[in-house]
C-alpha cells in the first residue's frame, strides 16, 4: 500500500494527486482518440482510484476511509490493462478469473490492514498481530496473481508477431515491475532504505506515474493501433445497422487504406463482382494491389482487395476479412439478388426486343404482302395460302411467349407438346401432376426444360434425352439429362444462368452437372405450394 506522509513530509504527500492526473488525462487523451477502445477508459478509472486513496490525507473519517478501503486498487487494474492490451477487453475465462483475483486482493484482503491497526475510523480493535498476518497473506495473494499474469502475458509474447513482441516484451516487463513496487518496496523499507519512507515513497511514485504513458505509447507500436482499428470493426459490427457506415468505408478507415475494394462471389460469374454486380479483374500484384480471399464456412464468399505498399503482409487484412465475413456475405446475397433482378429484366427487355423483331421483320412483312396481293390479280388460293402461313407464323410467335398448351392444358401437356414436336427422341417421365400448378411455377419449369433441351440441341450433339417431372409435398423436381458432349459452364448472360435466375426468383435452387464427354444433367427444385 502507498503510505502518505505528512508534517516534515508533506512537500512529497502534495505529489500524490498528481499520480492520479496523469491516468486521468493520458486516460482522457487515449479515450478521445479511440472511443470503441477500453484502455483508456481502464486509465482513467484507475485514475480514479488512485485520487481516491489519496483523500486518505485528508483529516476527515470518511475520505481517510474511502482511501484506505481503495488504496491498492490501482494494482488490480494494472493487472487488467497488461492482460487485456491493446483493446481494452478480455477474451479468456482465464485472464477474467485472474482479473478478479487482483481485485479480491486489493479489496477483500485489503480489510485486516485497516479493520485491525489503530488510528482510523474502520478500525474494529488494535490487534497488529491480526494486521500482519492479513498483510501476510495479502501479499502471498498477490504474488500468485503476479506470477499467473506473468505467465499469461509469456505465452501471448509466445504467439505474438515479431514486431508486436518488440513492444509487449517491455511493455509486460515494466508492468510486473510496476506492480511489484509497491509491496517489494514497503516491505524492504526497513532493511533497505533504513526506514527512511521518501526514497520508497518516491519510487512508488515514479513507477506507478509512467504506467499510463508506457501504455499509451504501446498501443500505437508494433502494429497494436491496428489491432485496436480491428476491435473498432468488430465494434461496428455490434452497432445499429441502421446508423453505421457502409462495409467498404469502414474497412478503409480501420485498414487504413482509402482504396479499399470489396468484392463479391456471386452465382454464375467467374470474376469476383463490386457492389453493382459488375465482374472486376484483380491480378495479385498488378498495380501494386493485393487480394485476400474472405471464406466463411470453409467457402470463398468475396475478396478484399487493397492498396499492397501499404501493408508488409496481408494478415491484417486476412483479420479483417474474418470480423467482416458475415456482414461480407450478407451483402454478397444483396449483390447476388440485385444482379439477378438486373439479368431477368435484361432477358425480359431481350425478349420483347425479339418478338418485336419477329412482328416487324415477320408477321407484319407477310401481312403488308398479303395486302398488296389481295389488291392485285393474285388467285384466292395463294390468297388462302399466304393466310394460313401468316396464322402458323402467329401461333409460333405466341408459342414462344406462352405456349398455349401450357396456359389451357398445364405443365405436362406443354411438355408432351414440346417433346413431339422436336425430332430427337426424349423419354419423358411425369409424376404427381395430377392437378395444375401455379403458373408461374408451371412457366418456370417450362423454360427450364425447354432453354435446357434448345442448350443441349445447340452445344452437346447428343442422341437421346430424358425428361423427369415430379411433384412431392410442396415441391417440384424437374431433371433433364443428355448424353452428349458435356463440359457445360454457367457464364454471365448465358442459358444456365438464366435458367437460375428464373428458378431462384422462385425461392428453388438449380444445380448443373457437366462433365466433358459424360453428358449434362440439369436438375432444379421449385417451391410449388398454392
Amino acid at each position: 500500500m502507498i503510505l502518505h506522509q505528512g508534517g516534515e513530509f508533506a512537500w512529497l504527500t502534495a505529489w500524490f494527486p498528481a499520480l492520479g492526473l496523469v491516468y486521468v488525462t493520458t486516460g482522457l487523451l487515449a479515450w478521445v482518440r479511440r472511443p470503441s477502445s477500453r484502455l483508456g477508459l481502464l486509465l482513467v478509472v484507475a485514475g480514479g482510484f488512485a485520487l481516491l486513496a489519496e483523500v486518505v490525507a485528508v483529516d476527515a473519517p470518511v475520505p481517510v476511509a474511502v482511501g484506505m478501503i481503495v488504496g491498492t486498487v490501482i494494482l488490480a487494474v494494472i493487472v487488467q490493462l497488461l492482460l487485456s492490451f491493446p483493446t481494452g477487453r478480455l477474451h479468456t475465462r482465464t485472464e477474467r478469473l485472474v482479473v478478479l483475483a487482483g481485485y479480491l486482493v486489493c479489496l477483500p484482503l485489503q480489510a485486516p490492514l485497516y479493520l485491525y491497526a489503530a488510528g482510523n475510523p474502520l478500525s474494529l480493535a488494535d490487534r497488529p498481530d491480526l494486521a500482519d498476518a492479513g498483510l501476510q497473506v495479502q501479499r502471498i495473494a498477490g504474488a500468485l496473481v503476479v506470477i499467473a499474469t506473468a505467465a499469461l502475458l509469456i505465452e501471448r509474447m509466445r504467439q505474438a508477431r515479431p514486431e508486436q513482441r518488440r513492444v509487449l516484451v517491455p511493455l509486460s516487463v515494466y508492468g510486473i515491475f510496476a506492480l511489484l513496487v509497491v509491496p517489494v518496496s514497503s516491505a524492504l523499507e526497513q532493511s533497505v532504505f533504513d526506514g527512511d519512507p521518501v526514497p520508497r515513497t518516491i519510487l512508488q511514485l515514479v513507477s506507478l506515474g509512467f504506467v499510463p504513458i508506457v501504455f499509451v505509447v504501446a498501443a500505437s507500436r508494433g502494429g497494436f493501433d491496428r489491432t485496436s482499428d480491428l476491435a473498432e470493426l468488430g465494434v461496428w459490427l455490434g452497432s445499429d445497422e441502421s446508423g453505421r457506415p457502409e462495409l467498404r468505408a469502414a474497412l478503409a478507415t480501420t485498414l487504413g487504406d482509402p482504396s479499399v475494394q470489396v468484392l463479391f462471389r456471386v452465382q454464375g460469374e467467374e470474376a469476383l463482382v463490386d457492389d453493382r454486380g459488375i465482374p472486376v479483374l484483380v491480378a495479385a500484384g498488378a498495380n501494386g494491389r493485393g487480394t485476400v480471399d474472405v471464406e466463411l464456412g470453409g467457402r470463398v464468399v468475396g475478396a478484399i482487395a487493397y492498396d499492397a505498399m501499404l501493408f508488409d503482409r496481408p494478415e491484417e487484412i486476412r483479420e479483417a476479412g474474418r470480423i467482416v465475413a458475415i456482414a461480407l456475405d450478407r451483402q454478397r446475397l444483396t449483390v447476388e439478388l440485385r444482379a439477378s433482378r438486373a439479368r431477368i429484366a435484361a432477358t425480359a427487355d431481350g425478349e420483347r426486343r425479339r418478338i418485336a423483331r419477329d412482328l416487324h421483320d415477320g408477321l407484319q412483312a407477310r401481312l403488308v404482302l398479303l395486302a398488296v396481293q389481295a389488291a392485285g390479280d393474285n388467285d384466292r388460293e395463294t390468297l388462302r395460302a399466304g393466310i394460313r402461313s401468316a396464322i402458323v407464323e402467329l401461333r409460333e410467335l405466341v408459342d414462344g411467349v406462352m405456349p398455349a398448351q401450357l396456359t389451357e392444358r398445364g405443365l405436362a401437356a406443354a411438355i408432351e407438346d414440346l417433346r413431339d414436336r422436336l425430332p430427337l427422341p426424349i423419354v419423358l417421365h411425369v409424376a404427381g401432376l395430377d392437378q395444375r400448378l401455379r403458373l408461374d411455377v408451371e412457366s418456370a419449369a417450362y423454360f427450364v426444360v425447354s432453354e435446357a433441351i434448345s442448350n443441349a440441341l445447340k452445344h452437346a450433339g447428343p442422341a437421346a434425352l430424358t425428361v423427369s417431372l415430379a411433384r412431392t409435398g410442396g415441391l417440384l423436381a424437374l431433371e433433364v439429362a443428355d448424353d452428349g458432349a458435356g463440359g457445360a459452364r454457367a457464364r454471365s448472360g448465358g442459358g444456365i444462368r438464366g435458367m437460375a435466375d428464373r428458378v431462384e426468383a422462385l425461392g428453388g435452387e438449380l444445380h448443373v452437372d457437366s462433365v466433358p464427354g459424360r453428358g449434362t444433367r440439369v436438375r432444379a427444385v421449385i417451391p410449388s405450394a398454392a
